[in-house]
């Protein structure tokens, strides 16, 4: 494909470019990826950090990648192997006393520190599934678009609304204030009216805190929550997992199934603008000055990224600059690989076991929580930190040396950018010095058992994966972007305001997360125009 002209162009290697090319590529359209780094994945990538001792990078787990993108692209066959825990999550408190949850534990645990919240478990997580259930309708679907006038469009746009309130509508009146409140509502306070023991508020407090720079008591945090509820492993809903051989084993294999199908790739091939010509997107210009011409281009990067950096200013409307300049981003996350001589030994259930191979969350409370934003606000970073440590080599062995481990910690929260003017670059080894220190408080020993780290700051997920901030989801998952409004009205239905680009990443519906689905929608829409459907193409 090299020496011809491609359909299709599309920036950045992440897991949702190639899940997008590889269905573009399926339909016969001639697909070409360009990508920044050196290596395919974006930021579910597998490397070495230390001389023996491999790890996922920056997304470290899995559950949220959808069934249907792994049977399509048959991803099994392609060499994706993903293991569940053999336990969901382990909840330490200062105190010793603990939260183990997954099949047949969490009730037993959760019966030791509260039998009013055993009993009131089950229908609060029944009501999650519920919506949940729900909303995955949506998931592999463009959302409802608003657009200006009458015409074909609309009247595509109308039908599509239809489609979605008849989804809506098979729910029950009070299922529907279900949905309000995990919409509009908090986290906290939806929690504090269940629940009375801290775990288990932790528990699901800290889905709604993963990668949302915000309170569990902030408004729209319980959707954040829902967000992270939508996930399935192996057929098992709910259910948290490992892909052998690290985050990377799924992009390598969705790399191998979109080049089975004829589609190139291109690594350290950045981009640098996209051309455009006559109100319509022709194609992009590398960072090298080579060209590449194709009918569609589709953006696998953070809207902002690409509206503010590589689209020609002048070709754009003012509102719209205005608006995507606006774009929120910023997780508060701080990302730490860390090799291990050893498995750490916690104070609350010592010695080796299934918790070992858990999400491993460290903060107690949902007061902790909030302590730890505004912490980070004031400060920079959280004094008293939330951290998620996963250790994948008790799971796969192919990750570090026989007796050894490797660990991932997932730290929140930090500043997207630090007051005063002070660099991350200048600070990182201090708050990895914390990050670490805060494991060995609940597992002595831990930081002795450290023979080497990596530590990313915002700063480094920025300039390495482009994630704006150091945000993990490419844009805030807050109401006024999300669904019908991600990336902004009137732009939801995955194609830009020029002719001819789209969006496929996580800046799309239904957002962040190793999901596919922003790619798989896009893919979709694409085709859709390509064969000439509403008139777009």
């Amino acid at each position: 494909m090299a020496d011809t002209e491609p359909d299709v162009v599309i920036i950045g290697a992440g897991h949702n470019g190639l899940t997008c090319a590889a269905y573009l590529a399926m339909s016969g359209l001639r697909v070409r990826v360009v990508e920044r780094r050196k290596v395919v994945g974006g930021a579910a990538v597998t490397e070495e950090f230390h001389p023996g001792f491999r790890n996922s990078v920056a997304a470290y787990t899995v559950s949220l990648l959808n069934p249907q993108i792994i049977a399509d692209l048959r991803l099994h066959e392609h060499g994706l192997k993903i293991v569940e825990r053999r336990a969901q999550n382990f909840l330490p408190a200062p105190d010793g006393s603990y939260l183990l949850t997954g099949e047949g534990r969490t009730r037993p645990s959760l019966e030791k520190l509260s039998r009013r919240d055993a009993e009131r478990y089950g229908a609060f997580t029944q009501q999650l599934e519920m919506v949940a259930d729900v909303l995955r309708q949506f998931i592999l679907r463009a959302p409802p678009n608003v657009v200006e006038g009458f015409g074909a469009k609309s009247v595509s746009e109308a039908i599509n609304a239809l489609g979605t309130a008849n989804v809506l509508r098979g729910l029950t009146l009070e299922q529907q204030r279900t949905v309000l409140d995990l919409f509009t509502c908090s986290a906290g306070e939806m929690l504090d009216d269940v629940f009375e023991g801290d775990l288990i508020k932790a528990l699901f407090g800290f889905d709604a805190i993963v990668g949302n720079y915000a309170s569990p008591y902030a408004a729209g945090s319980a959707y954040v929550m829902l967000h992270h509820a939508f996930g399935e492993v192996n057929g098992k809903k709910g259910v948290w997992g490992h892909a052998i051989g690290g985050m990377g084993a799924i992009t390598q294999a969705m790399a191998a199934s979109a080049r089975s199908r004829g589609v190139e790739i291109d690594v350290d091939a950045g981009v640098r603008e996209v051309i455009v010509e006559r109100d319509r997107a022709a194609g992009v210009v590398l960072d090298n000055g080579k060209s590449i011409r194709a009918r569609y281009v589709v953006s696998n990067v953070n809207p902002k990224l690409l509206y503010k950096r590589l689209v020609p200013a002048g070709v754009l409307p003012a509102p719209f600059l205005d608006r995507i300049g606006k774009w929120r981003n910023g997780s508060g996350t701080f990302r730490m690989n860390v090799a291990l001589s050893k498995l750490p030994s916690f104070t609350a259930l010592s010695g080796d076991g299934d918790h070992l191979s858990a999400g491993i969350i460290l903060a107690p409370s949902l007061g902790y929580m909030d302590g730890a934003w505004q912490d980070a606000r004031q400060f920079g970073w959280s004094r008293e930190p939330v951290v998620e440590m996963l250790i994948p080599s008790t799971l796969d062995d192919s990750l570090a040396p026989p007796g050894q481990h490797v660990a991932s910690l997932f730290c929140q929260h930090v500043a997207p950018q630090l007051p005063g003017g002070a660099s991350w670059d200048d600070r990182r080894e201090e708050v990895a010095d914390l990050m670490i220190a805060t494991v060995d408080r609940y597992a002595p020993g831990f930081a002795a058992s450290v023979i080497a780290r990596k530590a990313l700051t915002p700063l480094d997920l920025e300039r390495d994966f482009g994630l704006l901030g150091g945000d993990i989801f490419h844009g805030a998952l807050t109401l006024n972007q999300l669904f019908s409004a991600r990336p902004m009205l009137g732009h939801a239905d995955y194609r830009g305001p020029l002719k001819g680009l789209y969006h496929c990443g996580s800046g799309a519906h239904p957002g962040g997360g190793v999901t596919g689905a922003p790619g798989h929608n896009a893919a979709r829409v694409i085709l859709k125009d390509d064969r000439g459907l509403f008139g777009r193409a």
